[in-house]
């Protein structure tokens, strides 16, 4: 049977259902397959979107010439038929368990059950079971004991090693000690998984991948070289907080060099081998997985039901991978890398012609961004010098000299975006680094640059609020946080306002604040409320900091120790605690200002309270 691999799709609203990978046995007949090579199994729904990880990994296997077909949200309860309706793969199953760590799309930072998932249609809850990278893997196991199972996905990337768990509020051993995967696949996917199919079509056996980067394996007798790193044993972290924020530092740091290490940890009578991560990708290996042929829309077997994530996706364009920020409470340098992999014009471009073919098409692209908006393009002068490199930010404390920062290639790729046929407006819905604005090092080029881009962006891009993320204003909080100094977002909303006053804009800025982390005391809540409160911010985008896998504010907040200074750390772990610092947001609401009352006066800050709550 002929592939469609590499070719371009009619008008979206002109597919056929084979456009889609199979996700039935009666789909997968209609092809005239007799066998499959590889069966994913989803958290998700299936949306054939290159913001969706199942889809991604089928349409890069499915490049490889491989029958594969997904499996949407398996029912894991009753008699498991969800499981074994495709029957067995020629390869491998593999599983992909969701956008979200399971945990995270399930409960609130209360551990309150969430009462719907974006990730469903029509919003519906409790289609995908908590850990779905362990229940999915043990089905499959007593299924088919002999079939290996490759495991990926944020959820497995953030869980390869021991971490905290905050639902559970206990340290849990690599994910691999409680499912029975065969392979772990971290990080983004593409390039492990092209690894493992080219060595499995040269008869490799499988027990034998043990030497793929990027990925993770267990075993009874692991083999270590000169080099290799072993970290303190799950046990010992579990006895001892301190080795395991120790083990937070080096794990961390071999995650963001280029030339990083292999590193071992013991859990019980086994060992969790995780070898270290491939090269930065390059342009043109993102293009060709960007370039695949995605319907760019759900399944049909969703018809006339909505899905929250994609609506909210559906027009929006991923322009490059990675952010060198390292934000002390976000999973997306540890899993996306701190080295950004930026995509061509061209192929940008050739996606957002594809976008106007769909039949809802507006005119309007919702987002040109990616992990931030403003990172596109931008490499390091001297690449040898990064090779080793290990620290967690390019930009804090402060602005790496080696790093290029320049939005010529970004001012070029919007204005080329507005020029393709059909569109109206090009958004950004991303996060700005605005810290990469207001701190260049004095170079004329990159201030012109930057000036340039901030009028292009609140010109023509804001679609009347502007997402940033100070996060706190506090500098104690803010240096834990790995975030920059609160004047520089000062700065930037004079300029943002100056902008808006010289081209007569009515545009606004929306800013995004974290209450609870670790650093963070009533006391620095009510610093922010006051000063926000003269910025005359009411404010709306905030949230009560959630300990996700393997960040290291979540290390700060288990162990109470800063893995890097092996400082005590303040952290407000109860209920009440956290209730405390959150209301501090909304000090202008009349129900909180009898306990904002209360709490300001037993710290003996009247001038605080005075400032706060006085007229």
């Amino acid at each position: 049977m002929e592939r469609n691999v590499g070719l371009k799709n009619p008008a979206l609203g002109s597919l056929k259902p084979d456009a889609w990978l199979p996700t039935t046995k009666k789909e997968v007949e209609a092809r005239g397959w007799d066998y499959l090579d590889v069966i994913i199994f989803s958290g998700d729904a299936y949306v054939d979107h290159p913001s969706f990880g199942a889809a991604v990994i089928g349409r890069v296997l499915e490049a490889q010439l491989l029958n594969v077909a997904i499996v949407p949200q398996p029912d894991w309860r009753g008699d498991h038929r969800d499981f074994t309706k495709l029957g067995v793969p020629r390869l491998f199953f593999a599983i992909a368990p969701g956008a979200m760590d399971s945990m995270v799309n399930h409960y609130t930072a209360n551990k309150r059950l969430r009462s719907d998932d974006a990730y469903t249609p029509d919003n519906r809850a409790g289609m995908r079971p908590d850990y779905p990278s362990i229940v999915y893997a043990k089905i499959l196991k007593q299924l088919y004991p002999n079939v290996p199972v490759v495991l990926g996905g944020i959820e497995a990337s953030m869980r390869r090693l021991a971490h905290y768990d905050y639902w559970q509020d206990r340290l849990r051993p690599g994910i691999l000690a409680d499912s029975p995967a065969d392979l772990l696949v971290y990080g983004m996917g593409e390039k492990p998984i092209i690894e493992l199919v080219r060595l499995l079509k040269k008869g490799v056996p499988f027990k034998n991948l043990t030497t793929i980067p990027q990925t993770a394996y267990i075993t009874e007798k692991p083999t270590i070289s000169p080099g290799d790193i072993s970290l303190f044993s799950f046990e010992e972290c579990r006895r001892d907080k301190l080795k395991q924020a120790k083990n937070f530092r080096i794990i961390e740091e071999e995650s963001n060099k280029i030339i990083a290490s292999k590193i071992v940890q013991n859990a019980g009578n086994k060992t969790i081998v995780v070898n270290p991560p491939y090269p930065p990708t390059t342009t043109a290996e993102l293009d060709s997985w960007y370039d695949l042929p995605y319907t760019r829309l759900p399944h049909p077997k969703y018809k006339g039901k909505a899905i929250a994530a994609f609506e909210m996706i559906k027009f929006s364009v991923t322009i490059h991978r990675g952010c060198f920020g390292g934000c002390a409470f976000c999973t997306i340098s540890t899993h996306q890398g701190k080295h950004i992999s930026s995509r061509s014009k061209d192929s940008i471009l050739a996606e957002i012609e594809k976008i106007t073919q769909s039949t809802d098409f507006k005119g309007y692209v919702s987002d040109l961004g990616g992990p931030s908006a403003n990172m596109y393009g931008m490499w390091k002068n001297d690449e040898s010098i990064c090779l080793h490199c290990k620290k967690p930010s390019c930009i804090f404390p402060k602005i790496c000299k080696n790093l290029i920062i320049d939005f010529s290639p970004l001012l070029e790729l919007y204005k080329s975006a507005k020029n393709v046929k059909g569109i109206k407006k090009i958004f950004v819905g991303s996060g700005v680094r605005y810290d990469l604005l207001l701190k260049m090092g004095g170079k004329e080029l990159i201030n012109a640059s930057a000036r340039q881009y901030c009028e292009a962006l609140i010109r023509h891009h804001v679609s009347g609020r502007l997402k940033i993320a100070p996060e706190h204003t506090e500098k104690r909080v803010l240096d834990l946080m790995r975030k920059p100094n609160f004047g520089i977002f000062e700065g930037f909303k004079t300029l943002f306002e100056k902008i808006n006053s010289d081209y007569k804009l009515n545009e606004q800025i929306v800013p995004y604040f974290i209450s609870s982390h670790p650093g963070c005391t009533a006391e620095d809540m009510a610093e922010l409320a006051v000063k926000t409160k003269k910025m005359n911010f009411h404010l709306e985008q905030v949230q009560d900091f959630t300990p996700t896998p393997m960040t290291l504010a979540t290390e700060m907040f288990y162990t109470g120790i800063n893995p890097y200074t092996l400082e005590k750390v303040y952290c407000a772990r109860s209920l009440a605690e956290k209730q405390e610092q959150r209301q501090f947001f909304f000090w202008y609401l009349p129900e909180y200002r009898q306990k904002i009352t209360q709490i300001l006066r037993y710290l003996k800050r009247n001038d605080l309270l005075n400032r706060l709550l006085s007229k």
